[in-house]
């Protein structure tokens, strides 16, 4: 969603990190950059202007100008304003502290995402907290909204109020509060009905609702892509009704971001979720501080780990590392590191998080990289027999000829793949000459594995051969098509 404007805000930066000193002229100068870069990226006027003010006040002091590196220091500055912007350094939580059923009502305009964000955050209160959830859809304007959400429970395995035709929604609101405390819900969720646009009797009716439900938090969800509207609607409705925060959805689309970064200076009220796409775990916390950081080029390494903390099976984790430490490395393990990749979220995401992203992806476009890089090898991997999978020496040319019909790729895709294999192989036997993981630990102390081999274990400069400098393999070099 970011792109653009992190590649303008980029280019401004790299420009002041370029000189050895800075004038106030130089600041100023690039804060006008900046300003033209919000307002492209449909940032609202008056958040622009008082972003603006507040990091040109504080960057043109001269502990700043005098400073060994200025140009590191208004970045820092516009960061620390960015995370501001977004709701600041603390992360907004959900607030259950209530006897149960806790009410989390969900508000917003039809076609926002309402219903899906309803299901998404269910399944995440089910899995992540260990909430006992139940949902019920009030909408009974909308045709089949109710059986939608029957189905999107169904999905995610929550459970959902059964539908009586002809109930209005305070009626539904009322037996979903009952059948709640008979099941001994934890939270309950209402999926409130949505307009096209704001009227009176879309809010009389949230108010209606929310005077029987007493909802803890009330959400509104707004989609991102619709820019400035988003902005509005949601200032629209926290002039109604008492918002407790803001869900956006599809964050993952090629709007401006100007919404995301409005929203929370417009309406006073956090952004506490994003929607990251159709998936039902497609979903995740809204972090201020991430997200400056990605939108300035910095990554986000915490949600990567946290990513392959979620996507990475422990036993599958604990073998390869015995594996390593034996030096061993078959074609067995090199598929199973290609999908965990794949499931968490492919090379674009990957990139997305790491720091320096916008080279890194740079890099891959250049390279006519995609996701589907990751498949067929995935394909090559899987054409081949267990034997030959277990012991790749085995791959003469007759078989590579096999392998190659059977995937769908050409011989020199085969042999890319082999030599990319081997160069991974030749690292597993290095460590395994230093006494595994734990002898490199205990040969370089606290340094551990990025003292050994910089770049293995995380953004630097070299790494082992085939590794790519993070410990994954260099795709660059495998199929460029």
């Amino acid at each position: 969603m970011f792109d653009s404007l992190s590649d303008r805000l980029g280019g401004v930066f790299d420009k002041l990190r370029g000189r050895g000193a800075l004038k106030e002229q130089d600041v100023r100068d690039a804060m006008r950059e900046v300003r033209i870069a919000l307002l492209e990226a449909d940032v609202a006027l008056p958040v622009v202007r008082r972003f603006v003010d507040q990091v040109t006040e504080k960057a043109v002091g001269q502990s700043v100008l005098r400073s060994v590196t200025p140009g590191q220091q208004v970045v820092k500055i516009v960061n620390d304003a960015l995370v501001e912007m977004l709701g600041g350094d603390t992360t907004p939580e959900l607030d259950l502290n209530a006897a149960p059923p806790v009410v989390i009502m969900m508000v917003g305009l039809q076609g926002s995402g309402k219903t899906t964000s309803t299901a998404k955050i269910a399944k995440l209160l089910k899995e992540k907290h260990g909430k006992k959830a139940m949902m019920a859809s009030l909408d009974v304007n909308r045709p089949a909204a109710q059986e939608q959400l029957k189905v999107l429970g169904e999905q995610v395995d929550v459970a959902t109020l059964p539908i009586i035709p002809g109930q209005q929604p305070t009626e539904i609101a009322t037996r979903a509060l009952q059948a709640a405390k008979l099941q001994a819900i934890d939270v309950l969720l209402l999926d409130t009905a949505g307009r096209l646009h704001v009227d009176q009797q879309l809010m009389d009716e949230m108010k209606a609702v929310a005077a029987i439900s007493n909802p803890r938090e009330t959400l509104l969800v707004v989609d991102s892509l619709t820019g400035q509207d988003a902005v509005n609607v949601a200032q629209s409705f926290s002039g109604e009704v008492d918002l407790t925060g803001v869900v956006l959805t599809r964050m993952d689309g090629d709007a401006r971001g100007g919404a995301a970064l409005s929203m929370r200076a417009v309406t006073g009220k956090p952004i506490k979720f994003a929607g990251i796409g159709e998936k039902a775990d497609a979903i995740e916390v809204f972090h201020p501080g991430r997200v400056a950081g990605r939108i300035l080029g910095m990554g986000d390494i915490v949600s990567m780990v946290e990513k392959a903390a979620e996507t990475v099976k422990v036993e599958d984790a604990e073998a390869l590392a015995k594996r390593m430490e034996q030096g061993k490395f078959d074609m067995n393990d090199l598929r199973m590191q290609l999908r965990q990749m794949q499931n968490m979220g492919g090379l674009g995401m990957l990139a997305g998080m790491m720091p320096g992203m916008k080279k890194a992806k740079a890099a891959m476009a250049a390279s006519n990289m995609d996701d589907k890089v990751l498949v067929r090898m995935d394909a090559i991997i899987g054409s081949m027999t267990p034997k030959e999978r277990a012991n790749p020496a085995l791959l003469n040319a007759k078989r590579k000829i096999r392998v190659a019909n059977g995937s769908g790729t050409q011989v020199q895709d085969i042999n890319k793949l082999i030599k990319m294999h081997q160069e991974m192989s030749k690292a597993m036997k290095q460590i395994k000459k230093m006494g595994g993981l734990k002898g490199l630990a205990a040969m370089f102390g606290k340094g551990g594995l990025d003292a050994a081999m910089p770049g293995l274990g995380g953004p630097g400069a070299g790494g082992l051969p085939g590794m790519g400098g993070g410990g994954q393999p260099d795709l660059s070099k495998f199929l460029k098509k």
